[in-house]
């Protein structure tokens, strides 16, 4: 199976959303993503900025509610006829069978999908996949990678809960990693 690797370190959100929208202009239908990185990392900002890429109607959020999101394929926007977004969260779910309860495979082969925290449970939903882990470049996180939803504060839960998880203009390390024959030819083009 065909693997590689790049890393990109970005300034702050607006440079997250921009690099993650030259992404979104080079994805099609049944592209997986699996974004991965602590609370507060950057997966939905790096989402919104893919919406823009696609050509996806706006106001992408978080889905950490209601699990999953579609964002449709905006006919006069920059793709017309481009493929929808599927934004999931998986934080809440437990297991792959969890993720099939949700029926992802309805719309894998038409569709952009974006799983956040989706490691180890969605690698079996196509044959290839893009795993990006976003990173705080500087600093540390003062409640470690991975805290749960309930122990941010309330300023940040708000941010978060508005989609807005990447307050802050610190530096994020971006680990894009392909996977399988879809990504043989080698990283996209993020500049």
């Amino acid at each position: 199976m065909s693997e590689w690797t790049r890393t990109v370190t970005v300034d702050g959100p607006g440079r997250t959303q921009a690099l993650a929208e030259r992404l979104g202009e080079q994805l099609r239908a049944g592209d997986l993503l699996v974004l991965t990185g602590e609370l507060g990392a950057g997966k939905t900002t790096f989402t919104q900025g893919l919406g823009r890429g696609l050509g996806v109607r706006a106001g992408i959020i978080s889905p950490t509610f209601v699990l999953v999101r579609r964002h449709p394929n905006v006919p006069d926007g920059p793709r017309p006829g481009g493929p929808d977004l599927v934004h999931v969260d998986a934080y809440r779910l437990g297991s792959a069978a969890e993720v099939d309860d949700i029926d992802l495979e309805d719309t894998a082969d038409t569709a952009v999908t974006v799983v956040e925290w989706g490691s180890g449970k969605v690698e079996h939903l196509a044959e290839s996949r893009l795993e990006i882990v976003l990173e705080r470049a500087v600093g540390a996180d003062p409640l470690g990678p991975g805290a749960p939803p309930g122990e941010l504060g309330d300023a940040a839960e708000d941010r978060a809960a508005d989609g807005d998880e990447d307050g802050d203009d610190e530096p994020r390390r971006i680990t894009l990693t392909g996977i399988g024959p879809r990504w043989a030819d080698g990283p996209p083009r993020l500049d």
